[in-house]
């Protein structure tokens, strides 16, 4: 095959993929699945309960606070989204107990325990068609990091330390939610996926 045919067939090939993890070959591919993120007015959580409920899922956003709930679901109500709310306090025992009765269960989890938590899962729930995976965001622009980027000499000294030479926005790991959710990613579990714009440190 020449270089040209090989290189054509190579780019309509990573066109595909692009499309199909962007949900971009067919309408709501996350129709009739139920999930359940913990999120705020903003961050990383908001815009992964966005990008999973405009690609058809249910979303119950849950948070500490009943003004971060209402105002997330209000929110994404608004723009005609299909989405609830719970509160969520790890400290009180009545919290927990109503989130996992909305589908969740173990929660108030360190961040490396999650890793195995993962994979313990990803093996117990397989028999039930059940599939869990994990993202790993690196530093993604929040007002939970604004202290890593505030001022633009300590912007540019975190952007060194990248492969990618910018800090990642919340949008960067909603479509990488929204793909570990669909079909497309049928045949993925027990995975940790890493959102850390190349950064040399690894799990």
């Amino acid at each position: 095959m020449h270089k040209a045919g090989l290189l054509g067939l190579c780019a309509r090939a990573w066109n595909s993929v692009r499309m199909a993890s962007s949900g971009m070959t067919r309408r709501d591919p996350l129709a009739n699945k139920v999930a359940l993120v913990t999120a705020s007015t903003d961050g990383i959580g908001f815009a992964i309960a966005r990008r999973l409920a405009q690609d058809g899922a249910h979303v119950v956003v849950s948070s500490r606070k009943q003004q971060n709930v209402d105002q997330a679901v209000a929110t994404l109500q608004g723009e005609g989204l299909s989405v609830t709310g719970t509160v969520c306090h790890v400290g009180k025992a009545e919290d927990r107990e109503r989130l996992v009765a909305t589908g969740f269960s173990p929660y108030n989890v360190s961040k490396t325990a999650l890793l195995g938590l993962t994979k313990t899962l990803a093996i117990e729930l397989a028999p039930r068609n059940i599939r869990v995976n994990c993202l790993a965001p690196g530093l993604i622009k929040t007002s939970f990091s604004r202290m890593l980027w505030m001022d633009k000499e300590k912007e540019e000294s975190m952007k060194e330390t990248l492969r990618i030479r910018r800090l990642g926005e919340p949008e960067d790991c909603a479509g990488i939610v929204s793909f570990l959710c669909s079909e497309d990613a049928s045949y993925i579990t027990g995975e940790t996926v890493v959102v850390g714009g190349g950064t040399p440190s690894r799990l």
